[in-house]
């Protein structure tokens, strides 16, 4: 059983270095001097600075936009990793790309986050360590071990924090009710439901409601958010239905130019969401970042401890799962 931090090794790429930092300082242990640059036909070099030989390595990296090119930053330094003779390779995935695309919903389709898996297993990943992945069954795609964490603990704290009053917990659509309902368990709160019609990849009709809102403080819970259709639809349903106030709580807020024009013009009263991802200027959106440092800490330690992390689903003793 590993207990000395002498041979655990943090490495980053450039998806997330502000993160990653945080993860360093919480677990103790600096980050390994690496670099990671482009060239200038835009290939990615990697060099590790330090011995990594015989040594327990994570490697921190989101899988965020632009994706692919920390993708490969990712499987790049996996594959650094492997060469010089690192023990174990972990990859920390705090946001796990391409995750929508896990079955043939059409014909002549990829299921890429299936592939995506097989790359960072063919690279030399030992482990995954990742949070909140938009597919459960993501998991099952890997042949080694996967521990799967949720930013749950870190939101909980937050909106138990508020005090909010008659809350009632929302999922946005109907394939999110398990995670609303999981949130709604731990908060002690109502459960609702918004289904939606998708009108296109970036446009979203709400049009209907199961349970009860008005007068109530409201919580749409979502794993993930790009254009914020399914959100803001969401939410101004919630507003004509009589909701007394809504807010969001959202793991991985990958907005682009869309998305953060249509939260300016939305019903709600904060977007609280996780650092698991870099964000852009969020001015005139009421967006509140919590960090999640201290959980993916956490985390490793144990997996370098080869301890169990299940203490890190718990809340309030009961285990969080959805």
């Amino acid at each position: 059983m590993r207990k000395n931090l002498s041979d655990l090794c943090l490495i980053t790429g450039n998806s997330n270095p502000n993160l990653a930092g945080k993860i360093a300082q919480h677990v103790g242990v600096p980050l390994t001097n690496a670099a990671v640059t482009t060239f200038p036909d835009g290939e990615t070099f990697v060099k590790i600075n330090e011995n990594v030989r015989g040594r327990d390595l994570f490697v921190i990296q989101s899988t965020c936009p632009p994706t692919n090119h920390n993708l490969m930053e990712l499987l790049i330094m996996i594959d650094a990793a492997r060469r010089a003779s690192a023990d174990r390779i972990t990859a920390v995935i705090p946001f796990y790309g391409y995750a929508r695309q896990d079955r043939k919903d059409q014909p002549r389709v990829p299921i890429t986050a299936k592939l995506v898996a097989n790359l960072l297993t063919a690279a030399g990943a030992n482990r995954i360590l990742t949070m909140d992945l938009h597919a459960q069954q993501i998991q099952g795609f890997f042949d080694i071990p996967v521990d799967h964490l949720y930013a749950a603990p870190v939101l909980y704290r937050y909106f138990m924090a508020k005090k909010l009053h008659k809350l009632v917990v929302v999922s946005p659509d109907v394939g999110g009710v398990k995670m609303a309902y999981a949130y709604s368990n731990m908060l002690g709160a109502g459960l609702g439901i918004v289904a939606k019609r998708r009108k296109s990849a970036t446009e979203v009709d709400a049009f209907n409601l199961i349970g009860e809102v008005r007068d109530c403080d409201t919580l749409i819970v979502d794993d993930l958010t790009e254009t914020a259709g399914t959100l803001t639809a969401a939410a101004d349903f919630l507003k004509k239905a009589g909701a007394r106030s809504i807010y969001a709580g959202v793991s991985h807020t990958v907005l682009g130019k869309v998305g953060i024009d249509r939260l300016r013009n939305s019903s709600f009263k904060e977007i609280v969401t996780t650092d698991s991802v870099p964000h852009q200027d969020f001015s005139g959106i009421p967006v509140h970042v919590l960090s999640i440092a201290s959980l993916l800490g956490d985390a490793i330690l144990c997996i370098h401890g080869n301890s169990s992390v299940t203490s890190l689903f718990e809340i309030n003793g009961k285990k969080f799962g959805h």
